[in-house]
């Protein structure tokens, strides 16, 4: 029966047994052999460990990293005990080669001098270790740890708004919420585990004191040597020892210190990348750093022969640097140019070119958030989620670049007409205070395109801090997504047009046949769609489309006028409106309107062509703002939605009223609040 093996088990069971021989070894001696076999296998593991965090991008994507610190950690330890039990029970005879070799190639064959060298090396080592890497990767770690788990409740509120604006899909934002957990959970464990390495400098500090000393005394006392002999043999092993045991622990120190201070990097790039990203970013700093030292190379005294070689390759880097970076910056406009250069008309298209339902055009700048993907994908769960939201059939988004813009800005279009625009930074993130913020962080004042609520610009630098600090930290791509959820559902009823309630009917009548048909018989496509434009106008989701038109049925025998319609259906979908704007207790709160201001707005109404209107006397008109504006900001104020009730002949009459100035208020008439619904009176608006 042939054997199989199974690679990720076998590499299981391979670190179970070394994890057990590690322990092993703290307490079984070991042959001279092996010992040396598992200090250079501790030097290589140590520079493995290093390379790694060099050319990891982010510090989670080394996620094992504390762990196999502590087992190098303990596997230093034990072959510092077990070399220290070989080296004291024999003393001049110890063979152990690698050990034997560090300590001659530190000490030498000075005497004296040569053994004084090794000792202030080896000291000046484990003083550099402990007082400067190991304690700033320490407090780096335990610093990092509480700001990423003080600032996760504020990235998982960042994830919800994106994944809720319909910018991100579910599984981008449960992966995005996994990352953050494996973030706290990462840096959680490194602040415990960096207190290993503290503990094990401490540790090889002991040892080594023990091996010098004791190893002194037990070849005086055991082997009968003088002093000065016992000293230079002990003295000789006891730096190799040492040497062997701090050489990877300090190796590993760096490694921590890199891997914490690794900062969360969008492009999946090493150390050594960034580096070189960054330092190539500004050519001037060259010309001047060159300048300074062959300004310094003419000063007397020092070596000109070092200086000016020195400051002569740094001004030509500068220039090598400028060069690229214009090179660079000519391709990216010939580029362009090309683009401009393409024909925009051929053989054979119609000269009536069909304009796009809806479009979003980006300037040139904006133009790699398309080629990424990530834009284009958010649309596509806007277009679900409006559906959804609003009964909504979106149509197709158009998604293009328009040289006429400013590099960083876009615009929404409808049917070719623009009907709102703003600007990004490419690179930096919007930061708005949720009202938790800790710390001010310094940056561009802004205004965030969708709610008109004020921002701050900051840069990919400042990113984590502004999170940390308690901000809401969004990308350009959930920025131009949340404005476009936002846009369509402020023109969802200019959106909807004949064709896309065409669709809707066409869809319904497969399930239900009779209310399609006998709504047919009585209103036109063109009817219909005005009585669903008019509640999209005012935010009503039309999902609940079979109701809408058993209601258009109801009443089409006895009107065909669309305001009345309108306000019927707003009846029939009563509960609905109303649980948009309840509390969690089915509470609505409300203001209402002094019975005389209501019956000048019913004597006031007048009817046209196009429908009713309100012909208030202008004084009358900007006292009714006036006086409604303030009670709306006292309702604010306490944390309340403002909500107009009034009766069902006047509801029509305050919105159209109030429209021009007060786009987004709500008003319900008293048919529309379902019996379960419970009403909070919170004052009566008083005109004049």
């Amino acid at each position: 029966m042939a054997i199989k093996f199974d690679v990720k088990s076998t590499t299981s069971l391979f670190v179970a047994v070394a994890v057990v021989a590690v322990i092993l070894m703290l307490i079984i001696p070991l042959p001279t052999v092996l010992l040396d076999f598992l200090m250079a296998c501790n030097v290589l593991l140590s520079v493995l460990i290093i390379l790694i965090t060099l050319y990891t991008p982010k510090s989670t994507d080394f996620s094992t990293f504390p762990t196999v610190l502590l087992v190098s950690t303990v596997f230093s330890l034990a072959l510092n005990v077990s070399s220290t039990r070989l080296i004291l029970s024999k003393g001049s005879d110890f063979d152990g080669k690698m050990v034997t070799a560090f300590g001659e190639f530190v000490v030498g064959s000075g005497g004296t001098e040569g053994l004084l060298i090794g000792i202030v090396i080896f000291i000046i080592l484990i003083a550099v270790q402990v007082a400067v890497i190991t304690k700033g990767a320490t407090r780096i770690a335990e610093v990092q740890a509480r700001f990423t788990l003080d600032g996760m409740p504020n990235k998982m509120m960042a994830v919800d708004a994106e994944f809720n604006s319909g910018a991100i899909t579910e599984e981008v934002a449960k992966q995005r919420k996994q990352e953050i957990q494996k973030e706290v959970d990462f840096y959680s464990s490194m602040d415990g585990a960096s207190k290993f390495i503290s503990g094990s400098v401490k540790v090889g500090i002991f040892i080594t004191v023990i091996n010098l000393v004791v190893g002194i005394i037990f070849g005086m006392v055991l082997h009968g040597e003088p002093f000065s002999q016992a000293i230079t043999t002990y003295a000789k092993f006891t730096i190799g020892d040492g040497l062997l045991s701090q050489i990877p622990s300090l190796l590993i120190s760096v490694a921590t210190g890199l891997i914490v201070t690794r900062s969360a990097n969008d492009e999946k790039s090493s150390l050594g990348e960034d580096i070189k990203r960054e330092f190539s970013q500004n050519s001037w700093i060259y010309y001047v750093g060159g300048g300074t030292m062959i300004i310094i190379g003419f000063f007397p005294g020092f070596p000109w022969y070092i200086l000016l070689p020195m400051g002569v390759g740094l001004i030509y880097l500068g220039w090598k640097l400028s060069t690229i970076t214009q090179a660079k910056k000519e391709e990216i406009i010939q580029k362009e140019k090309e683009k401009q250069k393409k024909p925009t008309a051929h053989a054979g298209v119609s000269p009536v070119v069909p304009l796009d339902s809806l479009s979003l055009e980006v300037g040139y700048a904006l133009v790699p958030l398309l080629e990424k993907g990530d834009l284009v994908e958010s649309i596509g769960s806007i277009r679900s989620s409006l559906g959804l939201e609003l009964g909504l059939v979106v149509p197709p988004i158009r998604v293009v670049d328009n040289l006429q813009l400013d590099p960083n800005e876009y615009c929404f279009k409808i049917r070719g007409v623009e009907v709102d625009s703003a600007k990004v930074r490419m690179g930096w993130f919007m930061c708005m205070n949720t009202g938790g913020v800790t710390e001010v962080i310094p940056g561009e004042e802004t205004v965030d395109p969708a709610f008109g609520l004020p921002a701050l610009w900051v840069s990919k630098d400042n990113r984590e801090k502004a999170e940390r600090a308690g901000y809401a930290v969004i990308d350009s791509p959930a920025i131009i997504a949340t404005h476009l959820t936002e846009m369509i559902k402020k023109h969802a009823s200019k959106i909807l047009g004949r064709q896309e309630v065409k669709s809707i009917l066409d869809e319904l009548s497969k399930t239900y046949t009779a209310v399609v048909d006998e709504v047919n018989k009585i209103f036109s496509i063109g009817d219909v769609q005005k009585v669903m434009q008019g509640l999209l106008k005012e935010q009503v989701s039309i999902r609940n489309t079979v109701d809408i038109l058993e209601t258009m049925a109801d009443y089409g025998v006895m009107t065909k006028k669309t305001e009345i319609l309108v306000e019927k259906v707003r009846q029939r979908l009563g509960r609905q409106i109303c649980l948009q704007y309840c509390d969690e207790n089915k509470v609505l709160h409300v203001l209402t309107i002094e019975p005389a201001f209501i019956q000048k707005l019913v004597n006031s109404k007048y009817e046209t062509s196009s429908g009713y209107g309100v012909a208030l006397e202008p004084v009358d008109h900007r006292q009714w703002i006036s006086s409604l504006s303030n009670y709306i900001a006292s309702v604010e104020g306490k944390g309340y939605l403002p909500v107009i009730l009034c009766p069902e002949e006047a509801r029509m009459l305050v919105k159209i009223s109030t429209e021009r100035e007060m786009p987004k208020l709500v008003v319900l008439s008293i048919p529309e609040i379902d019996k379960e619904i419970k009403l909070e009176s919170l004052g009566e608006v008083k005109v004049g």
